[in-house]
């Protein structure tokens, strides 16, 4: 959670706004760390008692007691395995947030049709070595069906080396992929593009 704060630093991005950096668990990952020695999050509904979901909601049951909450603007993000959480969040928590913002993620499409639509920015590199951008493409482009997107997208922010395209929904759903010819890392102006995202999205 501290390599979290310094590299994505949105507290300083969005002062005004609530951000917790959570602490992951000892997690397996197929791809990195299938023994499970390394901090991180469950990567589906169901497994390791559905620990990270639980502790999502006493988070949330925190806050909730100990601040002004606004329920209209409650976002979520994550980079990498966070990133598969983030989704994971969408499909079992869908309802609380207002938007979200995986990197560097996939999920099965089956997975992304069982969602409710949802505002969702998705950065991925083109060149990622652990998370291939094909498998990411895929995730996209089942994202922009259940959003009811455009097919053809507008240009929506450059920053850095990303380029950012808006596909509007109709139905108040849209979808922004932030696409950048680099690796698997996360690039530092990401952050600023979630931050703009989110600013623009609340529930009605």
């Amino acid at each position: 959670m501290n390599y979290a704060a310094r590299k994505f630093a949105y507290h300083i991005l969005w002062p005004d706004t609530l951000v917790v950096y959570m602490q992951g668990l000892p997690s397996p990952s197929a791809l990195v760390d299938p023994n499970g020695t390394m901090p991180g999050w469950q990567n589906r509904e169901g497994v390791q008692g559905d620990r990270d979901l639980h502790f999502f909601d006493a988070v949330l049951a925190s806050l909730r007691h100990d601040y002004k909450v606004d329920e209209r603007r409650i976002y979520a993000t994550g980079h990498s395995n966070g990133g598969g959480f983030t989704y994971l969040l969408w499909s079992a928590r869908g309802d609380v947030f207002a938007a979200l913002a995986p990197a560097a993620a996939f999920a099965p499409t089956w997975t992304v049709q069982q969602m409710k639509p949802k505002p969702l920015l998705h950065v991925a590199g083109e060149k990622d070595e652990l998370v291939k951008f094909a498998w990411q493409e895929r995730t996209m482009e089942a994202v922009r069906k259940l959003n009811g997107c455009s097919a053809s997208g507008s240009p929506w922010a450059k920053a850095g080396d990303i380029v950012a395209t808006l596909y509007p929904s109709k139905t108040g759903t849209p979808f922004v992929s932030a696409i950048y010819p680099g690796t698997h890392k996360f690039p530092e102006e990401a952050a600023g593009l979630i931050v703009k995202f989110f600013k623009g999205q609340s529930l009605p």
